[in-house]
């Protein structure tokens, strides 16, 4: 099957199962495309086990192995969506919250992501597992950061204060390249030990190896996404052509992301960055009216299509691991888990700013429950290497992926109106 042939079947279930829960559900959009996604999964899981001559779900599972996950949410679909967010981002609300965002983005993820790995280590002990604690610290980096594309969408439907809407928004643009960033390091370090267990790597990489490999992906994703922002400011400063400056801020976006990945730079930290840019100093000084109105127009649409198709996708991946039956047990104990990591990285950040910041009333459980993960974990669980360990890292996953979508999403606009009032 073609590719076009693939992306026309995703956009035309995404338009379909959208009307359904349009007309019917009223769900929020994401929520439901999930919802009716998954459900029409579980229907061909059930329709092969009553009548398996008819192969219905071999054939669509076919058709979801012919698209690589990975590579086009993270090679491709999320640097349009993380620019769009930053794009449309109240700079101003995060600058004021900056500490904050810095703060929970670093400390909180790298808090997260050792509780989630010695807490899963253990149960994984308990319950008869082989999951080494390396590969465990691999979990936990890949799923500790809070998906921005998830959370971003929230703000569609769910009204939270200003200055904890940016400092949401701030973390989740953030946490998720430092997020990114720990994975590459950790599963770098988990291969390269993997000399004796037969892996294709020897030796453990030293201390200074994993601070050259962090800082040059950190701190080069963000010159990267400033220079590329500056350099979009630029060229649409001196114009006033609403379609070609839509075409500068494509190109910014698809030119940055490619130099990222060619340069082993954050690719999502530097898209960012280019969008915060764009979204603050090139609204305001190199945009007429019309222009700004067709530029945010254009990302606003090209967000709500990447979104649609992106958990469309992840409802009907349930397919793909649909055959490790045997390890929703264990995807079901690294929900609470997750969650406990998640208040630690909350709860000790705000615990260590509390004498220089005022937080919103209800802070500490919306941040915990509105904390939501999506396709980038799933993504990120599928580019693993194949290792023994592959499988078991992306049924947890998707346990803990599906829970945080459907569950804390549907229930997180009621805590909302309960907490902040």
């Amino acid at each position: 099957m073609s590719i076009f042939s693939i992306g026309a079947i995703l956009v035309g279930l995404s338009a379909l199962f959208g009307y359904i829960n349009h007309r019917l559900l009223h769900l929020p959009h994401t929520i439901g495309l999930v919802m009716i996604a998954l459900v029409a999964s579980l229907s061909i899981i059930t329709i092969d086990l009553l009548d398996p001559t008819l192969g219905i779900g071999g054939k669509v599972t076919g058709m979801l192995r012919q698209i690589d996950f990975n590579a086009t949410l993270m090679h491709g679909m999320l640097s349009f969506m993380l620019f769009a967010g930053a794009l449309h981002a109240d700079f101003s609300a995060l600058k004021t919250k900056r500490l904050v965002i810095a703060v929970m983005a670093v400390v909180g993820t790298f808090v997260s992501t050792f509780t989630v790995a010695a807490l899963m280590w253990l149960a994984a002990g308990w319950v008869g597992l082989d999951l080494p604690f390396m590969w465990a610290l691999v979990f936990g980096a890949l799923i500790s950061p809070t998906d921005p594309v998830a959370v971003l969408g929230l703000f569609k439907t769910v009204k939270v204060p200003d200055t904890l809407q940016a400092t949401m928004t701030g973390e989740s643009l953030f946490n998720d390249g430092v997020g990114v960033v720990v994975f590459t390091v950790v599963v770098a370090i988990a291969m390269s030990g993997a000399g004796d267990a037969g892996g294709a790597h020897g030796g453990v990489m030293g201390a200074t190896e994993i601070a050259k490999l962090f800082f040059t992906e950190v701190a080069g994703g963000v010159v990267l996404g400033f220079a590329a922002g500056y350099i979009g400011y630029r060229a649409m400063y001196g114009i006033n052509e609403p379609s070609l400056e839509v075409l500068i801020t494509l190109a910014l976006v698809m030119v940055t992301y490619a130099l990222a990945l060619a340069l082993h730079m954050s690719g999502p930290i530097a898209m960012v960055v280019a969008g915060l840019f764009i979204g603050n100093r090139g609204v305001k000084y190199a945009m007429s009216e019309a222009t700004r109105a067709d530029v945010m127009t254009f990302w606003t649409l090209i967000d709500e299509i990447l979104n649609s198709v992106l958990f469309l996708l992840i409802g009907l991946e349930v397919l793909v691991i649909s055959e490790n039956a045997n390890l929703f047990g264990f995807a079901l104990l690294a929900i609470p888990v997750t969650l406990i990591a998640r208040a630690l990285s909350v709860g000790v950040p705000i615990v260590l700013l509390s004498r220089w910041e005022v937080f919103t009333k209800g802070a500490v459980p919306v941040l915990i429950w509105g904390g939501l993960r999506g396709g980038i974990a799933v993504a990120l669980a599928l580019s693993l290497p194949e290792t023994e360990y592959k499988v078991t890292i992306l049924t947890i996953t998707y346990g803990v992926v599906l829970f945080s979508i459907i569950i804390q999403g549907l229930t997180v606009k009621p805590l909302v109106k309960r907490m902040v009032g």
